[in-house]
């Protein structure tokens, strides 16, 4: 059976993240059903680290292509480097990434990188997305794309193709009234998500379904 993997930043399991996600895993579903789609809540997970350098994926007649760290990702880096698809999902905080998907980025890219011949190899190939959701304006994601394009670039370039989806300008909580924010605000975000959301999980859906037609 194929599977595609989905590694999901995000804190909020009621939330734009993992709505996408959702909308996605329909969209192979559309496609083909005995695709099975496994979806990993990284906040759900006990303790683990980013990369600490302990250069034990690089060691002479030892290397490796997966982490080799042991701790509670470890499992998961090794479900999702054999994957027949792979998707990264995250919201965007300060202009990037959740703390929570750089330290998979970081643990899943590193031991692909050659030292000796500066070569960028995965264990095999497959389709990526990655999937974001944020608070900024389509006009602001320029400035957060040069945040996410290295490390976007070095998937690419060990796995083959990738896409990324985006859903801009997000509703943040069901009820604005509780929280600080300029008078408005939850008006506005209102009338922009019943223009945009919809087509949002569109994209989604429609993602879904072209990873599960390259890998069927």
């Amino acid at each position: 059976m194929k599977k595609i993997v989905i590694i999901n930043g995000g804190p909020r399991k009621n939330m734009n993240t993992a709505a996408m996600t959702e909308s996605f895993r329909k969209g192979v579903n559309s496609s083909d059903k005995n695709i099975e789609v496994k979806e990993y809540w990284l906040y759900d997970l006990d303790q683990y680290k980013g990369c600490i350098s302990c250069m034990a994926c690089k060691i002479k007649g030892k290397s490796s292509r997966v982490c080799k760290y042991k701790d509670a990702l470890l499992p998961v880096l090794h479900e999702a480097s054999e994957a027949d698809g792979l998707v990264l999902a995250s919201p965007i905080y300060m202009g990037d990434r959740t703390a929570m998907l750089q330290a998979f980025v970081e643990r899943i890219v590193f031991p692909w990188l050659s030292y000796a011949d500066g070569s960028i190899m995965a264990i095999k190939k497959m389709p990526v997305v990655f999937i974001y959701t944020m608070n900024a304006s389509s006009e602001q994601a320029p400035i957060i794309h040069k945040q996410l394009e290295l490390s976007e670039q070095m998937f690419g370039i060990a796995l083959g193709q990738c896409e990324r989806i985006e859903a801009f300008n997000t509703y943040q909580m069901k009820d604005y009234s509780r929280f600080e924010f300029a008078e408005g605000t939850a008006e506005a975000k209102q009338t922009y998500k019943d223009t945009h959301w919809e087509n949002d999980l569109q994209n989604s859906f429609d993602a879904g379904k072209r990873m599960a037609e390259k890998i069927s």
